[in-house]
């Protein structure tokens, strides 16, 4: 895939190495020259540029590429970024980081948004997730919020160990996706037995993420 990243600094080149071991087509726009450094990533193209201008992008070729990272340190530029590549370029998948999870509400579709990231959120999560042992932690939103990868970790007490993944009965608009076990990524069979200490991952909508909750400790 061609992917254009608008951010140089540590994220965004964080990101473009990660894509370009998966040998993806990387395009680097950075405004400033603080972080223009081609020389550390040469695998990429590079171009010094502000990426919330029309013109910048054209130049860019940003009709070409699969997707787009906002991937800024400022909110108000990723926005801008994510709604000029989907309205203007039609770019098909367009990824944009959150800085500061208050302003999480405005990355939705209405801006061009098709996924948002936030690190404080996530971070939080992973803490949550540590802490909370039978708890449902959200991980990631997903498509605009219409649906979120969500997690659980079974404790030692719960009722589902030695039942098998056919008898959960998960709601409508829910799906176990993955279950981590022992340094294991499980993609799910209905014949595959459960265990205490097992991660899940569901993908699931927000209204529906009780009854997973309901299923998870009251198994019986």
């Amino acid at each position: 895939m061609r992917i254009a990243i608008a951010g140089a600094g540590a994220v965004g080149q964080s990101i473009a190495r990660e894509l370009l071991e998966g040998e993806h087509e990387v395009l680097l726009i950075e405004r400033t020259t603080a972080n223009y450094h081609p020389r550390l990533i040469p695998g990429a193209e590079w171009m010094l540029a502000d990426a919330c201008e029309l013109a910048s992008l054209e130049e860019a070729g940003l009709q070409s590429c699969d997707v787009v990272i906002a991937a800024t340190g400022d909110d108000k530029v990723n926005l801008v970024v994510s709604l000029l590549s989907k309205t203007e370029f039609a770019v098909r998948r367009v990824v944009a980081r959150v800085n500061d999870p208050r302003n999480e509400w405005l990355f939705t579709d209405a801006w061009g948004v098709d996924v948002a990231v936030s690190t404080p959120r996530m971070l939080a999560a992973m803490v949550e997730e540590a802490v909370n042992v039978g708890d449902l932690v959200r991980l990631m939103t997903l498509r605009q919020g219409q649906a979120n990868l969500v997690e659980v970790t079974l404790p030692e007490s719960t009722p589902l160990a030695g039942r098998r993944v056919r008898d959960l009965k998960l709601p409508v608009d829910a799906a176990l996706v993955s279950i981590l076990r022992g340094g294991r990524v499980i993609v799910p069979q209905a014949d595959d037995p459960l265990e205490a200490g097992d991660e899940m991952l569901f993908v699931a909508t927000s209204n529906v993420e009780n009854e997973i909750r309901a299923v998870i400790h009251d198994q019986s």
